[in-house]
């Protein structure tokens, strides 16, 4: 017999490297960009526009993905998205210009979609409250590291194989995780190796947890704490996708970085965002140690984050790409505490029937915010330059802050 603890953590293990091939795919076309750039003869407003290709979808999808998991559940939901966002990566090497990218991004948007609902329905399932935080930052640093991950290895690719393989060979990646996915995964009541006293430690958690969550949709909706959550990931979205997707194309505007230079350095703000993450699991647990409430936690950490965003607010100040990067590192690590306490929260204040449906409309809401900004990048950052946008990305963040505490302020959502 397993010995309690285990098995519920090699559960979200999967979760973890199923996230981390969501988006090496995902970042795969912002490594490539130079290269498509001169490729396909696109300019950055047109860039952006195949970067909000995928937006647009991955937006609308995100409440469709949630509702579709909380229907056929996560483990048939998330194998059935995870084979659609492996064609669809793959299908970039097909591309031949400027349209078709953008309409095989849209693809990979809509498909790849149900990765943090998936991860915060398991976490729901398989996480008593207070194991949640730590859980949730586990599958969350998945993303820093597949953005990690993309740089050397997509240019490596590129390098040797031209750029068709940087798609070809990462789509393939998630195709083979799909079906690890589908022969690991089963919810608790399910698991034939899921011990009597781990499961029994996973439904006891469950007694210390909010009381009155809102189990239906529209419940959903009307919950203030919906909002709480879903507003400030509104203003936090924006520095996340910028940092995704035009990390590699500011370093090659403003600093004229090679393809090698660019492989060397770009991954670095992903690592320190992997340090975000952690931060957000562990830092919770400290505060309700010291006397902090369950939901106070959450707010404190993600206050905390919002605050280091000042540090890429400064990205104009430096006078050299080290210099860049390390505020860029800064950013990385203050979203994803950030964003980390605010994922939580959705499991916190939802049933785990709602999870999946909760966290896909606040996600919707949230890459609403990212979609409007990248056409503002777009539209403005070959005229003005990048330094008044990174400046606008703490300001978000902050006023998140504000709208978080504003907002949620009672353990019973409302």
């Amino acid at each position: 017999m397993l010995k309690r603890g285990n098995l519920r953590w090699w559960i979200i293990g999967l979760v973890t490297l199923g996230t981390i091939l969501n988006y090496l795919a995902r970042s795969t076309l912002s490594v490539a960009a130079p290269t498509l750039k001169d490729e396909f003869s696109m300019d950055t407003e047109q860039y952006s526009w195949v970067v909000l290709a995928f937006q647009a979808s991955y937006t609308i999808m995100q409440t469709v993905a949630g509702g579709i998991l909380d229907a056929l559940g996560t483990r048939l939901g998330f194998f059935l998205f995870a084979i659609g966002w492996a064609f669809s990566n793959m299908a970039h090497g097909f591309a031949t210009g400027v349209w078709s990218l953008a309409f095989f991004r849209g693809l990979l948007g809509a498909t790849e979609a149900a990765a943090i609902p998936a991860g915060a329905k398991t976490v729901s399932e398989w996480f008593p409250p207070k194991e949640k935080p730590l859980a949730t930052s586990l599958f969350q640093m998945g993303t820093s590291v597949g953005n990690m991950v993309a740089p050397p290895l997509v240019a490596f690719c590129i390098l040797y194989w031209g750029w068709e393989s940087g798609f070809i060979i990462t789509g393939a990646l998630s195709l083979v995780w799909a079906f690890l996915w589908y022969w690991g995964y089963r919810t608790p009541a399910e698991h034939p190796k899921l011990g009597d006293a781990e499961r029994a430690y996973i439904e006891q958690g469950r007694a210390d947890d909010v009381q009155g969550k809102p189990a239906t949709r529209t419940e959903v909706l009307k919950s203030r704490s919906f909002w709480a959550i879903a507003v400030p990931r509104f203003l936090a979205e924006p520095a996340w996708q910028t940092f995704n997707f035009f990390i590699p194309l500011y370093l090659v505007a403003v600093w004229k970085l090679d393809l090698k230079s660019i492989a060397l350095w770009a991954w670095l703000p992903f690592l320190a965002a992997d340090f975000g993450s952690l931060a957000a699991g562990l830092l919770p647990g400290w505060l309700q140690k010291r006397g902090a409430s369950l939901l106070a936690s959450r707010k404190i950490t993600m206050t905390i984050g919002a605050l280091c965003m000042v540090g890429p607010a400064c990205i104009g100040l430096a006078g050299s790409p080290e210099l860049a990067i390390a505020l860029f590192c800064i950013g990385g690590f203050a979203h994803q505490m950030l964003n980390g306490a605010l994922i939580t929260l959705c499991t916190d204040v939802f049933d785990s029937k709602t999870v999946g449906t909760a966290s896909g409309m606040a996600g919707t809401i949230a890459w609403t915010g990212g979609m409007f900004f990248t056409f503002l990048i777009g539209q403005s950052a070959d005229t003005y330059g990048y330094n008044p946008l990174f400046v606008a990305l703490a300001a978000l963040d902050l006023v998140g802050a504000v709208v978080l505490w504003g907002l949620l302020r009672s353990k019973k959502p409302t």
